[in-house]
Protein backbone atom coordinates (compact mmCIF):
# COMPACT_ATOMS: atom_id res chain seq x y z
CA UNK A 1 0.00 0.00 0.00
CA UNK A 2 2.89 2.37 0.89
CA UNK A 3 4.35 1.55 -3.01
CA UNK A 4 0.98 2.23 -4.28
CA UNK A 5 0.73 5.69 -2.46
CA UNK A 6 4.12 6.88 -3.19
CA UNK A 7 3.12 6.21 -6.66
CA UNK A 8 -0.03 7.76 -6.98
CA UNK A 9 -1.19 11.59 -6.98
CA UNK A 10 -3.99 13.65 -4.98
CA UNK A 11 -6.57 15.81 -6.44
CA UNK A 12 -7.77 18.74 -4.48
CA UNK A 13 -10.70 21.23 -4.42
CA UNK A 14 -11.51 23.13 -7.72
CA UNK A 15 -8.79 22.67 -10.57
CA UNK A 16 -6.81 20.52 -8.52
CA UNK A 17 -3.22 20.15 -6.71
CA UNK A 18 -1.18 17.23 -7.83
CA UNK A 19 1.37 16.35 -5.24
CA UNK A 20 3.03 13.18 -3.96
CA UNK A 21 1.23 11.33 -2.20
CA UNK A 22 -2.36 9.59 -2.57
CA UNK A 23 -3.77 8.81 -6.04
CA UNK A 24 -7.66 9.69 -7.15
CA UNK A 25 -9.35 12.38 -8.91
CA UNK A 26 -12.39 14.48 -7.08
CA UNK A 27 -14.83 11.39 -6.02
CA UNK A 28 -17.14 8.79 -7.82
CA UNK A 29 -19.75 11.86 -8.49
CA UNK A 30 -21.42 15.35 -7.68
CA UNK A 31 -23.79 15.78 -4.73
CA UNK A 32 -26.86 18.38 -4.47
CA UNK A 33 -24.73 21.10 -3.36
CA UNK A 34 -21.92 20.49 -6.08
CA UNK A 35 -24.31 20.41 -8.68
CA UNK A 36 -25.54 23.87 -7.21
CA UNK A 37 -22.75 25.40 -6.87
CA UNK A 38 -22.31 24.31 -10.78
CA UNK A 39 -25.06 25.57 -12.22
CA UNK A 40 -24.77 29.20 -10.37
CA UNK A 41 -20.97 28.95 -11.08
CA UNK A 42 -19.92 27.14 -13.98
CA UNK A 43 -16.44 26.74 -13.32
CA UNK A 44 -14.26 23.72 -12.42
CA UNK A 45 -16.66 22.46 -9.45
CA UNK A 46 -15.04 19.50 -8.00
CA UNK A 47 -16.82 16.39 -6.57
CA UNK A 48 -15.47 14.93 -3.18
CA UNK A 49 -12.25 14.18 -2.17
CA UNK A 50 -10.99 10.96 -1.98
CA UNK A 51 -9.59 9.92 1.53
CA UNK A 52 -6.51 7.65 -0.64
CA UNK A 53 -7.54 4.47 1.22
CA UNK A 54 -9.92 3.92 -1.49
CA UNK A 55 -7.72 3.85 -4.89
CA UNK A 56 -5.21 0.73 -5.35
CA UNK A 57 -2.44 1.16 -7.61
CA UNK A 58 -2.72 -1.99 -10.27
CA UNK A 59 0.79 -2.76 -11.46
CA UNK A 60 -0.64 -5.38 -13.50
CA UNK A 61 -2.42 -2.90 -15.70
CA UNK A 62 0.59 -0.07 -15.09
CA UNK A 63 3.29 0.34 -17.25
CA UNK A 64 6.07 2.12 -15.01
CA UNK A 65 10.01 2.34 -15.43
CA UNK A 66 12.13 0.14 -15.72
CA UNK A 67 9.71 -1.13 -17.33
CA UNK A 68 9.28 -4.87 -16.34
CA UNK A 69 7.05 -7.01 -18.43
CA UNK A 70 7.57 -5.45 -21.67
CA UNK A 71 7.84 -7.16 -24.34
CA UNK A 72 9.43 -10.30 -22.27
CA UNK A 73 8.13 -14.10 -22.87
CA UNK A 74 8.53 -14.99 -18.87
CA UNK A 75 6.40 -11.72 -17.51
CA UNK A 76 4.41 -10.20 -20.34
CA UNK A 77 2.52 -7.77 -19.26
CA UNK A 78 2.62 -5.06 -22.00
CA UNK A 79 3.30 -5.57 -26.26
CA UNK A 80 4.32 -3.53 -28.69
CA UNK A 81 4.63 -3.21 -32.04
CA UNK A 82 5.52 -1.39 -35.49
CA UNK A 83 8.17 1.56 -34.76
CA UNK A 84 8.13 1.04 -31.01
CA UNK A 85 10.89 1.53 -29.32
CA UNK A 86 11.59 0.47 -25.32
CA UNK A 87 14.45 2.82 -23.29
CA UNK A 88 15.17 2.92 -19.57
CA UNK A 89 13.67 6.34 -19.33
CA UNK A 90 10.47 6.27 -21.94
CA UNK A 91 8.78 4.08 -23.92
CA UNK A 92 8.75 5.81 -27.88
CA UNK A 93 5.73 5.41 -29.63
CA UNK A 94 7.22 7.16 -32.96
CA UNK A 95 10.79 8.88 -33.58
CA UNK A 96 10.68 11.78 -35.35
CA UNK A 97 10.33 10.56 -38.60
CA UNK A 98 7.96 9.87 -41.52
CA UNK A 99 5.70 7.31 -42.24
CA UNK A 100 5.98 5.95 -38.85
CA UNK A 101 2.92 4.21 -36.74
CA UNK A 102 3.78 2.45 -33.16
CA UNK A 103 1.67 1.17 -30.32
CA UNK A 104 1.61 -0.55 -26.76
CA UNK A 105 -0.96 -2.48 -25.19
CA UNK A 106 -1.84 -3.95 -21.70
CA UNK A 107 -1.60 -7.84 -22.16
CA UNK A 108 -4.01 -8.25 -19.47
CA UNK A 109 -8.50 -7.05 -19.67
CA UNK A 110 -8.95 -4.86 -17.55
CA UNK A 111 -12.59 -6.25 -15.21
CA UNK A 112 -12.55 -2.54 -12.88
CA UNK A 113 -15.81 -0.91 -13.31
CA UNK A 114 -14.16 1.82 -11.61
CA UNK A 115 -10.88 3.43 -12.35
CA UNK A 116 -8.32 6.05 -13.31
CA UNK A 117 -5.67 6.24 -14.97
CA UNK A 118 -2.58 8.54 -15.36
CA UNK A 119 -0.50 8.86 -17.84
CA UNK A 120 3.23 10.75 -17.99
CA UNK A 121 3.65 11.63 -21.76
CA UNK A 122 6.42 13.76 -23.67
CA UNK A 123 5.73 15.14 -27.43
CA UNK A 124 8.48 16.86 -28.63
CA UNK A 125 10.58 17.37 -32.21
CA UNK A 126 12.14 19.77 -34.29
CA UNK A 127 9.30 20.58 -36.28
CA UNK A 128 8.41 24.32 -36.01
CA UNK A 129 4.79 25.75 -35.81
CA UNK A 130 2.17 23.67 -37.81
CA UNK A 131 4.86 21.26 -39.11
CA UNK A 132 4.59 18.53 -36.83
CA UNK A 133 2.24 15.16 -36.05
CA UNK A 134 -0.10 13.60 -35.66
CA UNK A 135 -0.54 12.53 -32.07
CA UNK A 136 -0.96 10.20 -29.46
CA UNK A 137 -4.01 8.27 -28.90
CA UNK A 138 -4.69 6.53 -25.77
CA UNK A 139 -6.91 3.46 -25.61
CA UNK A 140 -9.34 1.14 -23.60
CA UNK A 141 -11.01 -1.18 -26.60
CA UNK A 142 -11.93 -4.92 -26.98
CA UNK A 143 -9.18 -4.78 -29.87
CA UNK A 144 -5.77 -4.87 -28.52
CA UNK A 145 -2.21 -4.61 -31.61
CA UNK A 146 -4.24 -3.69 -34.73
CA UNK A 147 -2.38 -1.45 -36.82
CA UNK A 148 -4.58 1.06 -37.95
CA UNK A 149 -5.08 4.78 -39.45
CA UNK A 150 -6.17 6.46 -36.40
CA UNK A 151 -2.84 7.19 -35.19
CA UNK A 152 -1.78 4.12 -35.47
CA UNK A 153 -4.56 2.06 -34.75
CA UNK A 154 -7.51 0.75 -35.88
CA UNK A 155 -10.55 2.52 -37.27
CA UNK A 156 -13.77 1.61 -36.17
CA UNK A 157 -13.12 0.35 -32.61
CA UNK A 158 -15.37 -0.39 -29.84
CA UNK A 159 -14.42 1.13 -26.57
CA UNK A 160 -13.15 4.92 -25.56
CA UNK A 161 -10.42 6.22 -26.87
CA UNK A 162 -8.38 9.89 -26.11
CA UNK A 163 -6.75 11.98 -28.60
CA UNK A 164 -4.09 13.87 -28.04
CA UNK A 165 -4.05 15.56 -31.80
CA UNK A 166 -1.07 18.16 -32.73
CA UNK A 167 -1.86 19.10 -36.27
CA UNK A 168 -4.94 20.49 -37.65
CA UNK A 169 -6.08 18.73 -41.27
CA UNK A 170 -8.90 20.95 -41.85
CA UNK A 171 -7.83 24.24 -42.47
CA UNK A 172 -11.00 25.44 -41.92
CA UNK A 173 -11.17 24.75 -38.10
CA UNK A 174 -11.01 27.58 -35.51
CA UNK A 175 -10.02 25.41 -32.94
CA UNK A 176 -6.75 26.09 -31.17
CA UNK A 177 -4.10 23.21 -31.19
CA UNK A 178 -2.68 20.60 -30.04
CA UNK A 179 -6.82 19.27 -29.00
CA UNK A 180 -7.77 16.79 -26.45
CA UNK A 181 -11.03 15.03 -28.01
CA UNK A 182 -12.91 11.68 -26.61
CA UNK A 183 -14.83 9.70 -29.00
CA UNK A 184 -16.62 6.08 -27.44
CA UNK A 185 -17.62 4.20 -30.47
CA UNK A 186 -19.27 0.36 -30.45
CA UNK A 187 -17.83 -0.30 -34.25
CA UNK A 188 -20.48 1.64 -36.04
CA UNK A 189 -18.47 5.12 -36.07
CA UNK A 190 -15.42 6.21 -38.43
CA UNK A 191 -12.54 8.82 -37.21
CA UNK A 192 -12.84 11.32 -39.90
CA UNK A 193 -9.06 13.05 -40.29
CA UNK A 194 -9.89 15.05 -42.46
CA UNK A 195 -11.67 16.75 -40.51
CA UNK A 196 -9.92 16.14 -37.15
CA UNK A 197 -12.25 13.66 -35.29
CA UNK A 198 -14.83 16.54 -35.39
CA UNK A 199 -18.11 14.79 -36.30
CA UNK A 200 -17.45 11.69 -33.73
CA UNK A 201 -16.35 13.87 -31.00
CA UNK A 202 -17.84 14.31 -27.50
CA UNK A 203 -15.99 16.89 -26.18
CA UNK A 204 -12.32 18.48 -25.95
CA UNK A 205 -10.35 21.35 -25.10
CA UNK A 206 -7.07 22.83 -26.10
CA UNK A 207 -4.13 21.81 -24.52
CA UNK A 208 -0.63 22.98 -25.15
CA UNK A 209 1.57 20.00 -24.25
CA UNK A 210 3.77 19.48 -26.94
CA UNK A 211 7.63 20.74 -26.91
CA UNK A 212 7.14 21.75 -23.23
CA UNK A 213 10.55 21.68 -21.35
CA UNK A 214 9.40 20.18 -17.96
CA UNK A 215 7.32 16.77 -17.54
CA UNK A 216 3.46 16.42 -18.76
CA UNK A 217 0.57 15.00 -17.49
CA UNK A 218 -2.92 13.60 -18.50
CA UNK A 219 -5.13 11.81 -16.32
CA UNK A 220 -8.43 9.80 -17.34
CA UNK A 221 -11.34 8.90 -14.47
CA UNK A 222 -14.18 6.47 -15.32
CA UNK A 223 -16.45 5.95 -12.43
CA UNK A 224 -20.91 5.40 -12.07
CA UNK A 225 -20.79 6.52 -15.82
CA UNK A 226 -18.61 9.80 -15.31
CA UNK A 227 -16.00 10.22 -17.74
CA UNK A 228 -13.51 12.76 -16.60
CA UNK A 229 -9.93 14.26 -18.13
CA UNK A 230 -7.75 16.44 -16.90
CA UNK A 231 -3.92 17.88 -17.34
CA UNK A 232 -0.86 19.55 -15.88
CA UNK A 233 0.93 20.99 -18.58
CA UNK A 234 2.17 24.47 -16.67
CA UNK A 235 4.71 22.41 -14.48
CA UNK A 236 2.55 24.08 -11.53
CA UNK A 237 1.51 20.49 -10.05
CA UNK A 238 -2.00 21.82 -10.58
CA UNK A 239 -4.15 19.73 -12.39
CA UNK A 240 -6.54 21.72 -14.82
CA UNK A 241 -10.06 20.25 -16.09
CA UNK A 242 -10.44 19.59 -19.80
CA UNK A 243 -13.59 17.23 -20.43
CA UNK A 244 -16.12 15.88 -17.71
CA UNK A 245 -19.10 13.71 -19.71
CA UNK A 246 -21.52 11.70 -17.68
CA UNK A 247 -24.24 9.09 -19.80
CA UNK A 248 -20.91 6.72 -20.34
CA UNK A 249 -21.35 3.17 -19.62
CA UNK A 250 -18.04 1.40 -20.92
CA UNK A 251 -17.65 -2.29 -20.38
CA UNK A 252 -14.98 -4.71 -18.44
CA UNK A 253 -12.49 -6.95 -20.17
CA UNK A 254 -11.23 -4.30 -22.38
CA UNK A 255 -7.60 -3.48 -23.03
CA UNK A 256 -5.33 -0.23 -21.99
CA UNK A 257 -3.26 1.22 -24.76
CA UNK A 258 -1.52 4.17 -26.10
CA UNK A 259 -0.30 4.70 -30.42
CA UNK A 260 0.65 6.97 -32.07
CA UNK A 261 1.45 7.47 -35.85
CA UNK A 262 3.41 10.36 -38.02
CA UNK A 263 2.58 11.02 -42.10
CA UNK A 264 4.12 13.68 -43.90
CA UNK A 265 5.03 15.44 -40.61
CA UNK A 266 6.90 13.95 -37.62
CA UNK A 267 7.66 14.19 -33.67
CA UNK A 268 8.66 11.97 -31.19
CA UNK A 269 5.80 10.99 -29.02
CA UNK A 270 6.88 9.14 -25.53
CA UNK A 271 4.94 7.25 -22.86
CA UNK A 272 6.90 7.64 -19.69
CA UNK A 273 4.35 5.60 -17.45
CA UNK A 274 0.49 4.65 -17.22
CA UNK A 275 -0.63 4.07 -14.34
CA UNK A 276 -4.08 2.64 -13.30
CA UNK A 277 -5.75 3.03 -9.79
CA UNK A 278 -8.55 1.10 -9.03
CA UNK A 279 -11.45 3.48 -7.56
CA UNK A 280 -13.58 1.21 -4.79
CA UNK A 281 -17.01 2.76 -5.54
CA UNK A 282 -20.43 1.60 -3.83
CA UNK A 283 -22.88 -0.03 -6.72
CA UNK A 284 -26.87 -0.28 -6.43
CA UNK A 285 -28.02 -3.79 -6.14
CA UNK A 286 -29.07 -3.67 -10.11
CA UNK A 287 -25.76 -2.35 -10.97
CA UNK A 288 -23.96 -4.75 -9.25
CA UNK A 289 -26.16 -7.84 -11.38
CA UNK A 290 -25.34 -6.14 -14.78
CA UNK A 291 -22.90 -8.04 -16.47
CA UNK A 292 -20.58 -5.45 -17.26
CA UNK A 293 -18.35 -7.67 -19.98
CA UNK A 294 -21.86 -7.50 -22.26
CA UNK A 295 -22.74 -4.04 -22.13
CA UNK A 296 -22.02 -2.13 -25.61
CA UNK A 297 -19.88 1.07 -25.21
CA UNK A 298 -22.21 3.57 -25.75
CA UNK A 299 -23.21 7.66 -24.43
CA UNK A 300 -26.96 8.91 -23.43
CA UNK A 301 -26.45 12.51 -24.87
CA UNK A 302 -29.02 15.39 -25.96
CA UNK A 303 -27.35 16.17 -28.98
CA UNK A 304 -25.36 14.18 -31.12
CA UNK A 305 -21.61 14.86 -31.76
CA UNK A 306 -22.38 15.36 -34.98
CA UNK A 307 -24.23 18.82 -34.10
CA UNK A 308 -20.85 20.30 -32.47
CA UNK A 309 -19.46 23.19 -34.65
CA UNK A 310 -16.54 24.72 -34.22
CA UNK A 311 -15.71 26.87 -31.30
CA UNK A 312 -12.08 28.89 -30.73
CA UNK A 313 -12.05 28.25 -27.15
CA UNK A 314 -12.59 24.29 -27.81
CA UNK A 315 -15.92 24.79 -26.67
CA UNK A 316 -19.39 23.39 -28.84
CA UNK A 317 -22.26 25.85 -30.12
CA UNK A 318 -25.06 24.93 -31.81
CA UNK A 319 -25.05 23.26 -35.03
CA UNK A 320 -27.30 22.77 -37.65
CA UNK A 321 -31.11 22.26 -36.44
CA UNK A 322 -31.98 18.97 -35.75
CA UNK A 323 -36.11 17.74 -35.03
CA UNK A 324 -36.16 18.69 -31.14
CA UNK A 325 -34.79 22.12 -32.06
CA UNK A 326 -37.57 22.58 -34.72
CA UNK A 327 -39.76 21.05 -32.31
CA UNK A 328 -38.93 23.26 -29.99
CA UNK A 329 -38.82 26.78 -32.43
CA UNK A 330 -42.51 26.08 -33.40
CA UNK A 331 -43.74 24.97 -29.70
CA UNK A 332 -42.10 28.49 -28.47
CA UNK A 333 -43.44 30.02 -31.79
CA UNK A 334 -46.83 28.84 -30.96
CA UNK A 335 -47.01 30.01 -27.32
CA UNK A 336 -46.10 33.36 -28.51
CA UNK A 337 -48.68 33.12 -30.91
CA UNK A 338 -51.39 32.28 -28.51
CA UNK A 339 -50.12 35.19 -26.16
CA UNK A 340 -50.09 37.56 -28.55
CA UNK A 341 -53.88 36.62 -29.36
CA UNK A 342 -55.30 36.46 -26.14
CA UNK A 343 -53.71 39.77 -25.45
CA UNK A 344 -54.91 41.87 -28.31
CA UNK A 345 -58.70 39.81 -27.48
CA UNK A 346 -58.10 41.61 -24.24
CA UNK A 347 -57.54 44.82 -25.23
CA UNK A 348 -60.05 44.96 -28.36
CA UNK A 349 -62.60 43.76 -25.62
CA UNK A 350 -61.52 46.51 -23.14
CA UNK A 351 -61.83 49.14 -26.13
CA UNK A 352 -65.42 48.07 -27.22
CA UNK A 353 -66.38 48.21 -23.50
CA UNK A 354 -65.13 52.19 -23.88
CA UNK A 355 -66.62 53.13 -26.95
CA UNK A 356 -70.02 51.92 -25.60
CA UNK A 357 -70.02 54.47 -22.87
CA UNK A 358 -69.92 56.76 -25.28
CA UNK A 359 -73.55 56.03 -27.13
Amino acid sequence: MAAAAAAGWVWRWGWGRRCPGRPGLPGPGPGPTTLLLFLLFPGPVAADITDGNSEHLKREHSLIKPYHGVGSSSTLLWDFQGSTMLTSQYVRLTPDERSKEGSIWNHLPCFLKDWEMHVHFKVHGAGKKNLHGDGIALWYTRDRLVPGPVFGSKDNFHGLAIFLDTYPNDETTERVFPYISVMVNNGSLSYDHSKDGRWTELAGCTADFRNRDHDTFLAVRYSRGRLTVMTDLEDKNEWKNCIDITGVRLPTGYYFGASAGTGDLSDNHDIISMKLFQLMVEHTPDEENIDWTKIEPSVNLLKSPKDNVDDPTGNFRSGPLTGWRVFLLLLCALLGIIVCAVVGAVVFQKRQERNKRFY
